[in-house]
């Protein structure tokens, strides 16, 4: 799918060939006044779009610190580091460090090797596994409630996450991308997105089961969310995250 930038460039080269010299100066000028009006859009989208971040992840770390200190004491209970930090892949192929509660064992990282013979998603590039041996008693409880990724709030305010957008993906599972899926990397990742609240038709109130979506229809939602991306659709995107999360269909 084009963007509007391109798709008047390419109408721009049409007409060019068939306009008298005046005609071409008019389009010429049309097409200068298009790309100025499209980066002002997105750069005022940009701005506000990390202001909300920025705002927005520092009250919830404040009203949440009384959990997250819970959360760290129940963790810290089996001598491991509280915190998993894992290498991520966001704007633009550039990595970080994506934080996390731990949920798993210490060798957590050691043991997936064992375990990709196992892995329930049939593309080859995500890996999910269904009673995964590696989780710990306290982290299946922070995984089913998603307070696992609350940490991220962080990673936010550092400008390396957003609260909306693609999630960041693997260096191993980037390894296996084909050109059209790398452009979900043209955004910065965030920490829900379409398919996390299972939106797949763009219903309003739609929200659906995030398990069931594959690989490819994954960056088909974040090549669409990309393409269409507005801080009223960011707000709608929060807003649905809330009942996938409570309803077991979604969630960060």
């Amino acid at each position: 799918m084009l963007t509007d930038d391109e798709l008047t460039e390419r109408l721009a080269r049409r007409m060019l060939s068939a306009a008298s010299p005046a005609g071409r100066l008019r389009l010429r000028l049309y097409v200068a006044w298009k790309r100025i009006a499209w980066r002002i859009t997105i750069s005022f989208t940009s701005f506000v779009k990390r202001a909300i971040d920025l705002v927005a992840s520092s009250i919830l770390l404040v009203v949440l610190s009384p959990l997250l200190l819970v959360v760290a004491l129940l963790i810290r209970r089996d001598g491991g580091p509280v915190f998993f930090r894992q290498i991520r892949v966001g704007l633009r192929g550039k990595e970080f460090g994506m934080l996390k509660f731990r949920s798993m064992c210490i060798d957590a990282e050691a043991k997936l090797k064992e375990l990709l013979a196992l892995n329930e998603k049939n593309d080859g590039v995500t890996f999910k596994m269904k009673n995964d041996p590696r989780i710990t008693p306290i982290g299946r409880f922070i995984r089913k409630t998603s307070i696992d990724e609350l940490p991220q709030m962080i990673n936010v305010l550092k400008g390396e996450m957003s609260l909306v957008g693609p999630r960041p993906p693997l260096p191993r599972e980037v390894a296996l991308y084909s050109p059209e899926d790398r452009r979900r990397l043209l955004i910065t990742p965030g920490i829900t997105c379409l398919w996390q609240i299972g939106e797949r038709e763009g219903g309003l109130l739609e929200v659906g089961d995030r398990n069931s979506i594959g690989f490819s229809e994954q960056v088909s939602l974040d090549v669409r969310y990309i393409e269409s991306q507005s801080v009223l659709k960011d707000l709608l995107i929060l807003i649905k995250t809330v009942p996938a999360i409570l309803f077991g269909k979604g969630g960060v």
